[in-house]
């Protein structure tokens, strides 16, 4: 049983000092269910994809606080999922399964984060529990260090030199920046020159070596939410539907730094994209659009081997072929990416399906992708333990 998006919603993302972890599911649920013509009695299911309201903000029984969207949500099952930066898309996978079961017929599902309760240090500390902790965040690995093996990895493996690892980063950072400018949700409304991104100075300092500010996303606060419902439900709504033709959730080995697992690709994310499109009988050249996980620009290097949009060892080929920025072959994050728009860590997958879904209908928060009909997400969770990918199609 096929599954489609009917509604859709998307907060303003930054520190959003006005909001409140419980303002933010609030805002997003309804605006879902607004922009799907339903009412709180029309949906079966909430699931609530959210990292650590516990560790931000003394929160980790949150899903039933979804009721205070629409009473008609009383008595429905409300369910939280984890699973680090990849909770949005887990909450979605976790929906589609019950509709694919026969479970439910529609459900709500909202990606929420606040993160901005607490200081640097703070988040640092409490998003170093989506590491292996015994070996990583107890031993003082924060999130930039866990990718800076990345860095420290490909430049060994394929005899990169800083110079070009710095260069290559900078050309990612800055195109994510001019993106989100056209974002008006986006957190950073800030360009970088090239040189300001590629150089290690007082306003870029560097963070975890090799990775420099402006290679690092950012702390945020937001939501976003869509509606999802079984397709035939969803064509008797509206007369242009998004439906999630394939999606591939692939784990790996929780510790980067034990050695079980590559330091210089994202081995179970290629493992996900390939099976995402086998399973629709897709090739990354029939995808039109993509929103990916640039929690670093490191991420987004790999991610572009793991797409397949050039060779192991030469992710730099799909920026200087002009591939992968607004009106390319694949134009990637056009929304400024984590990097720029921000990662509110529970709420980014599912940030990541509405738009996608909204660019696919024509009406992209932000830069769109001219007659894009297929697009892809991909989602990670921890220093690439949990990998999400999904294929969406514009169907009428």
């Amino acid at each position: 049983m096929s599954v489609s998006i009917v509604g859709t919603y998307h907060s303003k993302v930054g520190r959003l000092k006005e909001e409140t972890l419980y303002s933010l599911l609030v805002e997003a649920g309804k605006g879902a269910l607004e922009d799907a013509n339903l009412t709180g009695k029309d949906i079966d299911a909430v699931y609530v994809g959210n990292y650590s309201g516990g560790g931000f903000n003394h929160q980790e029984h949150l899903a039933p606080y979804a009721i205070e969207i629409d009473e008609g949500l009383r008595f429905k099952p409300c369910i939280r999922v984890e699973n680090a930066c990849a909770s949005g898309s887990t909450a979605v996978e976790e929906a589609m399964m019950a509709i694919q079961a026969g479970k439910i017929k529609t459900a709500l599902v909202i990606g929420v984060e606040k993160m901005t309760s607490l200081n640097t240090k703070g988040v640092t500390d409490v998003l170093a529990m989506a590491s292996y902790y015994p070996v990583e965040g107890s031993k003082g690995y924060t999130f930039p260090g866990l990718y800076a093996e990345y860095a420290k990895g490909y430049m060994k493996k394929y005899g990169y030199s800083i110079e070009e690892l710095y260069d290559t980063l900078a050309h990612i950072s800055v195109k994510a920046h001019k993106n989100a400018m056209s974002n008006p949700l986006a957190q950073m409304h800030v360009e970088y020159t090239h040189e300001a991104a590629k150089s290690v100075h007082d306003k870029n300092p560097m963070i975890a070596d090799p990775l420099k500010l402006s290679d690092c996303s950012l702390i945020s606060d937001g939501a976003a939410a869509l509606v999802l419902t079984t397709t035939e439900n969803a064509k008797a709504m509206k007369d242009e539907v998004v439906e999630i033709q394939s999606l591939v959730h692939a784990s790996d080995h929780l510790s980067i730094v034990e050695g079980k697992r590559s330091n210089y690709e994202l081995t179970a994310a290629k493992y996900a994209v390939k099976k995402a499109l086998e399973e629709v009988n897709l090739t990354i050249d029939d995808i039109d659009v993509a929103e990916v996980h640039d929690c670093f620009t490191i991420t987004e290097l790999l991610i572009y081997e793991a797409l397949g949009l050039a060779p192991d060892g030469k992710g730099r080929e799909a920026l200087d072929n002009g591939i992968v920025y607004p009106g390319g072959k694949l134009p990637v994050n056009l929304s400024g990416g984590l990097k720029a728009k921000g990662h509110p860590v529970g709420a980014t997958g599912a940030s990541m399906h509405v738009l996608i879904a909204r660019q696919l209908l024509g009406n992209a928060i932000g830069l769109q992708a001219e007659g894009a009909e297929i697009g892809l997400t991909l989602n990670i969770g921890g220093s690439g333990a949990t990998n999400i990918a999904s294929i969406l199609k514009r169907i009428k």
